[in-house]
Order: structure tokens, then sequence, then C-alpha cells
């Protein structure tokens, strides 16, 4: 079992930056994939990207390559997205889930922890 809480979510104008984390509970926590989905109004819960619970594999959704980092801390049960060059389509609730021994899936059912997700909003 794990329990996941983000936080760093807020308003930012285009072309900021702002670093999600999402805190875990639980020892082990270094066996969880991680990964960070977001969802916009009236759209589809969308993957953005997944860290490896073993080393630092990562995997990015084409919309954020080369903007975004995804990177763990095992030793403070933390995994982090650093956002930079932030876009107004970047606007939505930004979700944590982590799924145990787990590969790098994209499709949120593969996912069976989730936190309660924090609000990032970009101004043009």
């Amino acid at each position: 079992q794990v329990q996941l809480v983000e936080s760093g979510g807020g308003l930012v104008q285009a072309g900021g930056s702002l670093r999600l984390s999402c805190a875990a509970s639980g020892r082990t926590f270094s066996t969880y994939t991680t990964g960070w989905f977001r969802q916009a109004p009236g759209k589809e819960r969308e993957f953005v990207a997944a860290i490896f619970w073993r080393g630092s594999v990562t995997r990015y959704a084409d919309s954020v390559k080369g903007r975004f980092t995804i990177a763990r801390d095992n030793a403070k049960n933390t995994v982090y997205l650093q956002m930079n060059s932030l876009k107004p389509e970047d606007t939505a609730v930004y979700y944590c889930a982590a799924r145990a021994y787990g590969g790098l899936v994209t499709a949120h059912e593969g996912y069976g922890y989730w936190g309660q997700g924090t609000q990032v909003t970009v101004s043009a």
C-alpha cells in the first residue's frame, strides 16, 4: 500500500516554470514505478511522464519532451516533475500515480494508486 500527496501547483505565466512534488508514504516506495498524469476540463486524463521503479529510466509524452523532467529521490519517498517553458495548454490538474514493480506504461488504468491532484494554471 502506498499513499500519494501532490504539491507545488499554482498559477504561472507562459514560459515560466513549476516543480511538482509527489510525496509517498510506505517504506517500499522504491519498488513503485511512478507516473504523472494530467486532466484538463472536458478532456480525458492523459499521460505526462513516468519513472521506472528500478534505476532512472524515464518516459515522456511527446507534448512535454524537452520541457518536463521527472526524477525520484527514494530516500525522501518523493517523485518530482520539473516543468519548464510552460504553455497555456499545460493547464490541468496534475496527478501522481504509482504501480508496484510496474513497467513504464502510459495508460492510466495501469496505475493502482493515485494522489488527489494539484492544479496547474498557465496564463498566456
